[in-house]
């Protein structure tokens, strides 16, 4: 089974819907994320992305990319929430200005 990283989300979104499974994202430290997948045949898909000659269905494609885009979405929602959180409490109370 092999194994390949992008951070192209297209080239993922073609990946996985030509057979791929995604197996993590990650962020480096400028917050671009890597897909990480694992599947048969993803270096032949890779040079058959890059010459033209993939052949996908739009729909599994369309599916796809919205999948990894709902991801990339939540994760950086919960690292939102979490960097909230970590803040140090303030005083929320606010006074009247006269």
């Amino acid at each position: 089974m092999a194994h390949f990283e992008t951070t192209d989300i297209f080239k993922g979104a073609f990946l996985l819907s030509s057979g791929g499974n995604l197996s993590g994202i990650s962020f480096n430290d400028r917050h671009i994320a890597t897909f990480t997948l694992t599947g048969k045949n993803l270096h032949k898909l890779d040079s058959d992305y890059h010459s033209g000659l993939a052949l996908v269905n739009p729909v599994i494609l369309r599916n796809s990319l919205n999948h990894l885009r709902d991801l990339l979405f939540d994760m950086r929602d919960r690292r939102r929430r979490n960097t909230r959180n970590d803040r140090p409490a303030t005083n929320r109370h606010h006074q009247a200005v006269r």
